[in-house]
């Protein structure tokens, strides 16, 4: 009985152990890039290859302007009109409410109108491309010949997603994302969340890259005697 507390007792200790070193690890997992912090100027497009429900053909265009609204009101980027000039580059993607959801793609359902669009000092005129991904993935489906929407059935996740590429190279939607979010209405708007989460994500970073600055200091954490 003896033996069999005391394994018990270890055991437990293995688990703490254990669950601190996988919280210690999502913790660092956190830390983006310090490239991220250096950028200047982020494109906003929607992810390739994913196409519109048929029941809400907007969809993702309402997301793409949601986060772009939502990037302008936190003003630590400015937007960019395209790939060439875009320091990091958001896709986005919202989710579908059932497992296979009937979609159209190319054509007109795809067709951003000019805008323009001024707030918080920052001034941004829309093109006339839905998705302006020319340059943004090499393996994105161009669609059918002569720009006709074509129908399909789509099998994609639930909850909305956002991807954070490194911009400044070719096709950067290619490469792995430097940070992503997936959640239930996480483009949403006005509040979105996922441009919240990120938001968080930047600030533990350049926490950390301060502290970490700090530490270097010649004398830091010496006492003074």
């Amino acid at each position: 009985m003896k033996s069999q507390a005391v394994m018990t007792i270890g055991l437990a200790g293995i688990f703490v152990f254990s669950a601190g070193v996988a919280a210690a690890k999502k913790k660092k997992e956190k830390l983006l890039p310090e490239m991220v912090l250096k950028a200047q100027t982020v494109l906003v497009v929607i992810l390739p290859n994913a196409a519109e429900p048929v029941s809400d053909v907007t969809s993702n265009r309402r997301a793409q302007e949601e986060v772009e609204k939502a990037l302008v009101t936190w003003g630590r980027y400015r937007l960019a009109l395209d790939v060439k000039t875009a320091d990091l580059v958001i896709g986005v993607r919202r989710g579908g409410d059932k497992p296979f959801t009937p979609t159209v793609s190319g054509g007109p359902v795809d067709t951003r109108p000019v805008t323009v669009d001024q707030s918080e000092g920052q001034i941004r005129i829309g093109g006339s491309q839905g998705r302006p991904t020319s340059g943004v993935s090499q393996t994105a489906d161009p669609g059918p010949p002569g720009g006709s929407p074509r129908t399909g059935m789509e099998a994609g996740p639930a909850e909305d997603v956002l991807q954070v590429f490194l911009g400044g190279v070719e096709f950067p939607a290619d490469n792995p994302p430097l940070w992503s979010f997936t959640g239930k209405d996480g483009l949403r708007g006005p509040a979105v969340r996922a441009i919240e989460e990120f938001r968080k994500a930047v600030e533990e970073t350049e926490k950390a890259v301060a502290a970490k600055k700090q530490q270097a200091q010649p004398g830091a954490g010496k006492k003074t005697p």
